[in-house]
């Protein structure tokens, strides 16, 4: 006589959007990057078509930006923004940093066209969008979002919401040493 074995039905996928948006939104949570934590280093060309690494810019605060697209209405202000108060930012210690997946090309278009005095980093490949988190998979773009990181590579905080008029004060205020 034959014994019955027991066996476990596999998981199946859920075919329920919601249910998969869901368990996206936890798998992204447990991964995400939160302030504290070391800010993951990257190399890629930027404006001038030299290399960066972001190591590179230890010892300095760095504001690093993610945008979605160069010339285009939202992240014209941003940066513009960003370029008005540029010289404010580096008094207070901090080197700003644009990431678009926008290529070399487009960012010196982008740069001249607004006389932008910092580097944008062109992550073609969404390498960096996809490591920090910010990649909006409809758009295929970067989310705006931005990371002030500390003088050691630490993220010191992160900007989830940004209103591009309103962000470069935002960015100021947080740089600001506190009393």
């Amino acid at each position: 006589m034959r014994k019955a074995s027991k066996t476990v039905a596999p998981l199946r996928e859920s075919n329920d959007h919601k249910s998969r948006r869901a368990l996206h939104a936890i798998m992204q949570a447990a991964t995400s990057l939160q302030a504290g934590m070391m800010a993951p280093d990257f190399k890629a060309p930027v404006t001038t078509g030299k290399t960066v690494h972001l190591s590179d810019y230890r010892g300095k605060k760095v504001v690093l930006y993610f945008y979605p697209k160069d010339d285009t209405p939202g992240c014209t202000v941003e940066s513009c923004g960003l370029r008005d108060q540029y010289q404010k930012i580096r008094e207070l210690g901090a080197e700003v940093l644009g990431v678009s997946v926008d290529d070399t090309n487009s960012h010196q278009k982008f740069t001249t066209k607004f006389n932008l005095p910092f580097q944008l980093v062109a992550d073609t490949d969404k390498h960096i969008t996809k490591t920090y988190g910010v990649l909006n998979e409809k758009s295929n773009m970067a989310r705006r979002t931005t990371f002030l990181i500390d003088e050691q590579g630490k993220i010191q905080k992160i900007f989830e919401t940004v209103k591009p008029d309103q962000h470069p004060q935002e960015i100021l205020d947080a740089l600001k040493p506190t009393a």
